[in-house]
């Protein structure tokens, strides 16, 4: 059965997954330059000489999520073929500009087995879109409507939720952590490494940081507003894990649990309890000071030595496209949390 009109949240996914997946493909985006190759050389090239089964997968999957979201979005204005037909032709479009962009950037190779494999993936993803995808908005609704705060400050919070999580995959920041501007526009750090103070810095950020992400997710919670945060918390921490394990070839797993983070984190979800049950308006309030201090004392801590000690072999190779994209949302993410925080302030 058809759904005629999707929720919100939806062709939000679908529009935010299209434009990360351009970031990823055309990271750094800077030293544009003219290759003096023809643009569509590429498609009828050779095999390329450097080919992973790594790179081979990694394609296809980023390309699968692309083709069930679109799939799932047509479905309910265009039948199931067409809906197919025309998710596979924009995951086409998207990986054909990405790899024809990638000419002109230092440092990209376009490979013809790279768009083959984004297309794979994309029908993968835009067939089970089409089997599958019709119920989705569906449930999305009756999960929204079950679980979360209505309206677009509800979808705009998940999706920052969602956001968050990715911020998990970077290893460069601290628990939690984002905000740091000054690698994104070329500043230099602003004072020196020393050990006591910079673990008084790590305890502060971290605890402001997960103060600022319970109260968020509690206040999108309609149930739960308790164990809700703390199944997120609990999910963030995984997935810090699983990313450290994969980026650092198995070691290193547990890097981000240093003392300043077990206390910081601790010590965040204590003031959390203290005032998870406060009046909506004074939470948002804690949330936003919380985090406004977090960003600036990130924006002022020195870089951790051990730590890009140990990520420095991560930098290079396969990842360099992911680590742009975690990189950027990493610190842009406490901005425009900090700005759904006022906006929903206002709102109550």
């Amino acid at each position: 059965m058809l759904v005629r009109k999707p929720p919100l949240l939806l062709p939000v996914l679908a529009g935010a997954y299209t434009l990360l997946t351009i970031y990823v493909s055309l990271h750094p985006l800077s030293g544009w330059r003219d290759s003096s190759v023809a643009p569509l050389a590429f498609v009828v090239g050779h095999w390329p000489r450097y080919v992973t089964t790594f790179d081979l997968v990694a394609n296809a999957l980023a390309y699968a999520p692309l083709g069930f979201l679109w799939a799932a979005l047509l479905l309910h204005s265009r039948q199931p073929r067409m809906a197919f037909i025309i998710a596979l032709m924009t995951a086409f479009a998207i990986s054909l500009g990405n790899e024809t962009a990638q000419n002109y950037l230092p440092g990209r190779v376009p490979s013809n087995i790279d768009l083959a494999c984004n297309v794979l993936g994309a029908a993968i993803g835009a067939a089970i879109g089409v089997l599958r995808g019709g119920r989705l908005p569906a449930l999305l609704l009756a999960w929204r409507e079950q679980r979360c705060a209505p309206g677009i400050a509800g979808d705009a919070g998940l999706l920052l939720l969602l956001l968050w999580l990715l911020t998990q995959l970077n290893p460069e920041a601290f628990l939690f952590a984002g905000g740091d501007l000054r690698r994104l526009f070329g500043f230099d750090f602003a004072s020196p490494f020393a050990a006591d103070s910079f673990t008084v810095i790590e305890i502060v950020v971290v605890a402001c940081e997960t103060l600022a992400i319970a109260m968020i997710a509690s206040s999108l919670a309609v149930h739960h507003v308790l164990l809700s945060p703390l199944v997120l918390i609990v999910l963030a921490l995984a997935l810090k894990s699983s990313a450290l394990l994969l980026l650092m070839s198995g070691v290193r797993g547990m890097a981000w649990a240093t003392p300043g983070a077990l206390s910081g984190l601790a010590l965040g979800l204590i003031c959390w309890f203290s005032v998870a049950l406060a009046a909506p308006r004074r939470r948002q309030l804690v949330a936003f000071l919380a985090l406004l201090l977090a960003v600036v004392l990130v924006n002022l801590a020195p870089p951790n030595p051990d730590m890009a000690a140990s990520i420095s072999s991560w930098r290079q190779g396969h990842f360099l496209n992911f680590n742009g994209l975690t990189r950027l949302t990493t610190a842009l993410w406490p901005y425009f949390a900090l700005l759904w925080l006022l906006l929903a302030r206002k709102e109550r």
